[in-house]
């Protein structure tokens, strides 16, 4: 097993690991440890399907089960396609499953919205376009340290809502049903997460974090604004070009992510998402 650096901050490449390949607990730990110490783990060349990509992934922890939203809603894979899941056409632009797609366009953190937030997801590019489609990474361990110590000061002990709601009205308000609606209620969240094995703090926003509570809403908004704008910035963010049998492991603690655009009308692209979900909530609702 070999570790080379994405970025100076974050990020390792593992090399010599076939993760389709049953392993014991002892060859897991190494790959447990890089993940609470550099964020985001990178796969190459996995030939996986759907069952070894479970079995993997359920080393790290139990699995969340995606919200009925979703193209894949009540599995264990978030589905991230331009393919219809019974025909395997391209979906047109219009249609509300690419629609509710662009969300994933936005600075965010999987699961945020849930009151127990995930630990990590795992992304596995199935069918990867030749060009466009990367993913990128912002480290909010690093945004964190960065923040002058006043504003360190005032964030310890806020707590901020996250919706889901909250993240896909900034696309489209209309892309939720109101039964979807209806099972995703606003959860709270610390605006600062401690890592309990190394002990590093990250920020904790993103795009379903909608205010702070206790603040005026536009107040509290701004302020989300502001610390996104930090944790976004070009030395803390990572971009990822994908390949056909690639796997990204990250940390939804510590790393914001987004998509980018592609060209969905020419070119097919299927990402198989597992999510595994995190240990508690972290404030009381």
């Amino acid at each position: 097993m070999e570790f080379r650096k994405l970025h100076p901050l974050f990020g390792v490449e593992i090399i010599g690991v076939d993760v389709a390949r049953p392993m014991t607990a002892g060859e897991f730990q190494p790959i447990r440890a890089a993940l609470d110490e550099h964020g985001l783990l990178l796969f190459r060349d996995q030939d996986i399907d759907d069952e070894q990509q479970v079995a993997f992934s359920e080393h790290f922890g139990p699995l969340e089960k995606t919200i009925s939203a979703n193209p894949a809603g009540g599995t264990l894979f978030a589905r991230q396609s331009n393919l219809d899941i019974r025909t395997g056409d391209l979906i047109p632009p219009e249609d509300r499953r690419m629609i509710y797609q662009k969300a994933n366009y936005l600075w965010h953190s999987d699961s945020s919205y849930k009151a127990t937030p995930s630990l990590c997801s795992l992304l596995s590019g199935r069918l990867c376009p030749p060009e466009g489609g990367n993913t990128e990474f912002a480290d909010m361990a690093a945004a964190y340290d960065a923040l002058p110590g006043e504003t360190r000061r005032q964030l310890e002990g806020l707590v901020a809502e996250h919706s889901m709601i909250h993240s896909r009205a900034q696309v489209d308000p209309r892309v939720l049903t109101d039964a979807e609606k209806a099972e995703l209620p606003a959860v709270r969240q610390t605006m600062v997460r401690v890592n309990p094995v190394t002990g590093r703090k990250s920020l904790y926003i993103g795009a379903h974090c909608s205010h702070v509570v206790g603040w005026p809403e536009e107040e509290g908004r701004a302020f989300v604004r502001h610390l996104t704008e930090t944790a976004i910035r070009p030395e803390f963010c990572h971009s990822h070009a994908w390949r056909t049998g690639d796997i990204l492991v990250w940390d939804n603690r510590r790393l914001l992510h987004r998509a980018t655009a592609y060209d969905a009308t020419r070119y097919k692209r299927l990402m198989q998402r597992t999510t595994v979900a995190g240990d508690g909530p972290t404030v009381r609702q």
